[in-house]
């Protein structure tokens, strides 16, 4: 671990495979919930996993390694390089020259494949989930569970069904940067680790985005917590039309500007 506190970009890949030994994966599930940083620091590594392996598909597989092997490839690579690191320096050099590397390639596949579609883009702004594959799911929970300690934030959702939500909406090549893999009812309040839980919520595509929506949950989890809502209300009306209860609880018509 990094500092003593966070865990390192090895354990973080190993992770994402399912590759790290139970008892840590426990520990960084639980470091997780807790820590930002890290969250973030798995999404851009998986993020950069995962558009390493979708270069391999389609007219690339002549030229570049299959998607599973690809993510081996990248993890041994990280992993030789870690070793070969004197010091967090060293390591940090490394992820950056294959992340700058994979954002170069991305760009030219993307610019390729958008010629060949003639030019158009398979981006999609999603605001409001589809009912019928997005219901939302609360587990039985209350709200003392719920409120105990710090607030669950958003857990982080495993490449494979990110990428099935993806296809669920049709959403080809998505970029994963570009979207949130949302809990429609936010883990805060009890919501669900399912995919009918789950969509893809663009984070700048549109003023209701998806870190408006981060604002409803606190919003929603503080008043749960001060007594001054019902948990199953929260979770119904988060559920139903966040936008709507997004205006109802901050008392507006439009998004507020997010601190």
């Amino acid at each position: 671990m990094h500092n003593d506190s966070h865990f390192s970009d090895q354990e973080l890949l190993l992770a994402s495979d399912g590759d790290l030994p139970a008892r840590r994966a426990h520990q960084l599930e639980e470091h997780l919930a807790q820590c930002e940083t890290c969250r973030a620091r798995q999404q851009a590594l998986e993020a950069a996993l995962g558009d390493f392996a979708h270069a391999a598909e389609g007219d690339f597989n002549s030229r570049i390694p299959l998607a599973g092997e690809s993510r081996a490839l990248l993890r041994a690579r990280l992993t030789e390089a870690a070793d070969r690191s004197e010091s967090r320096a060293g390591l940090v050099l490394a992820l950056s020259a294959i992340a700058c590397a994979l954002v170069l390639l991305a760009v030219s596949i993307a610019g390729y494949r958008q010629i060949e579609r003639g030019g158009r883009s398979s981006f999609r702004v999603v605001s409001m989930p589809n009912r019928t594959l997005t219901p939302g799911l609360a587990m039985q929970i209350s709200k003392d569970a719920i409120c105990a300690g710090s607030p669950a934030k958003n857990r982080l959702v495993p490449v494979a069904l990110r990428r099935q939500v993806f296809e669920e909406y049709g959403i080809q090549r998505a970029e994963p940067q570009a979207y949130e893999v949302d809990y429609l009812i936010t883990p805060a309040l009890g919501g669900a680790d399912d995919i009918r839980n789950l969509w893809p919520q663009s984070y700048s595509a549109t003023v209701w985005n998806a870190r408006v929506k981060d604002a409803l949950e606190d919003r929603l989890h503080d008043l749960v917590c001060d007594g001054q809502l019902d948990l199953e209300t929260a979770q119904r009306d988060i559920a139903a039309d966040w936008v709507g209860a997004y205006k109802k609880y901050f008392h507006t018509d439009k998004p507020l500007a997010i601190q």
